[in-house]
């Protein structure tokens, strides 16, 4: 019998992925960014819902965000696998920046409400632009066996600065108005500009296509992919029907009557329930059956959304939006690790670009479908079946891809082959 004892698997370091500066940098850059993008996302619900008293206004603003995406993302992935992704980062922040500036013309001149779909145009097509690259981008910047840890922060930075932005959002509309949330957000969006520019970056291009006849080959690698394309569709249906975003200046004004610094909290309490979802998820060892904790975060997103819809007190609201972010942080930590993981690098561009087609367009398609059902039923009745509808697409998804509920473990799982039936 050997005297020699198994050597111990090395102890599980959540902040790995910060020991690297490069990270660091992007991280803090990211944070500011979205941080701002969050404090317009508020201004521009509540001042346009001022302006008309619409809801389907509401909805019209989220489609005017997702027409970007559905016309653009495709050749964006295309493009962020052919280029420097750092170039595209940073000149779509450029491009972010004077878009907000644009608004805060507009705000300050009480200009035609035209215009404001017009900037919206501008800054959604930066917005898609930039989230082609964004995820592929941070691939690279730590080491394989950090990626899964820099996925789990990256959702967590996000969700502290969708916290931060909507709170910090609303005091500002209430004390100076909407146009000091717009400059606001122009220097956030150079300040990240700055911090991305130390960055060394390396980019493989093995499997980057050579010509724009292959735009569509992230779309076919995804759709062979099975366990990619079973979570995408979940989350792609689950936001579409289950998402009340749009409509809580409608609940902030006509429901809850909190005014715009109680709309900024709402806005920020599933952020609250995703960052210390996130937090939890860092802290403890990989997933071990990532399939079926995404299967029933969904569900319970989606009956979390139905308490909110029947809720008439501010506490309870925020509550259950904070669960739906709790819920809705770990079927995104699963999905992103997935793409990241099964994905070649030099197809990342691309992939991502489906994701964010399906993904980053469902977000704002579904402000138009809650906007537009919301002015047909009432805002109640839109937000409660959505949640409903939810339940029943996670039904359905394990009903069509059984293998969903067999996923375990993240440590096995190596990129998927161009070519040839996918192994997962």
């Amino acid at each position: 019998m050997s005297d020699q004892t198994p050597a111990a698997a090395p102890a599980h370091d959540p902040y790995e992925p910060f020991r690297f500066r490069d990270y660091r940098f992007f991280a803090a850059g990211n944070f500011l960014s979205v941080m701002g993008r969050q404090m317009v996302s508020v201004a521009i619900g509540w001042e346009v819902y001022q302006l008309t008293h619409l809801a389907s206004m509401l909805g019209y603003v989220g489609l005017t965000l997702a027409l970007p995406t559905i016309l653009f993302a495709i050749p964006a992935g295309q493009l962020a696998d052919r280029v420097s992704r750092k170039k595209i980062l940073l000149v779509t922040q450029l491009i972010t920046s004077a878009s907000s500036l644009g608004l805060v013309a507009w705000s300050s001149m009480n200009a035609s409400l035209g215009w404001i779909f017009v900037l919206l145009f501008l800054a959604g097509t930066s917005r898609t632009f930039n989230w082609a690259v964004r995820n592929p981008f941070m691939a690279n910047l730590v080491p394989a066996s950090a990626l899964g840890s820099a996925v789990t922060w990256n959702s967590s930075t996000f969700q502290m600065a969708a916290v931060a932005g909507p709170a910090l959002g609303g005091i500002l509309i209430a004390k100076c108005g909407y146009a000091c949330v717009y400059g606001l957000d122009a220097i956030f969006a150079l300040s990240f500009f700055a911090m991305l520019l130390p960055i060394a970056y390396k980019q493989t291009r093995e499997h980057a296509a050579q010509g724009w006849s292959a735009v569509f080959s992230g779309l076919v690698f995804v759709c062979e992919t099975k366990i990619i394309l079973a979570t995408i569709t979940l989350d792609l249906f689950a936001v579409l029907l289950g998402g009340a975003t749009a409509l809580l200046p409608i609940f902030a004004d006509d429901i809850l009557h909190c005014g715009p610094v109680g709309l900024g909290w709402l806005r920020a309490a599933p952020s609250i329930g995703a960052f210390v979802m996130g937090l939890t998820i860092a802290h403890l060892p990989p997933m071990r059956h990532a399939g079926k904790a995404m299967l029933l975060a969904v569900a319970s997103f989606g009956i979390a959304t139905v308490v909110f819809g029947l809720s008439r007190s501010f506490w309870l609201s925020i509550v259950a939006l904070g669960l739906t972010g709790a819920a809705d942080n770990i079927s995104v930590i699963v999905r992103h690790t997935l793409v990241q993981l099964l994905t070649p690098d030099g197809m990342r561009g691309r992939v991502s670009a489906v994701n964010n087609v399906f993904i980053g367009s469902s977000n704002e398609l579904g402000a138009f479908e809650s906007g537009i059902t919301a002015s047909w039923f009432g805002p109640i009745i839109s937000v409660v079946g959505g949640g409903i509808a939810t339940v029943l697409v996670v039904l359905g998804v394990m009903r069509l891809w059984p293998q969903v509920l067999k996923l375990g473990t993240f440590a096995s799982m190596k990129p998927e082959r161009v070519e040839g039936e996918p192994a997962v």
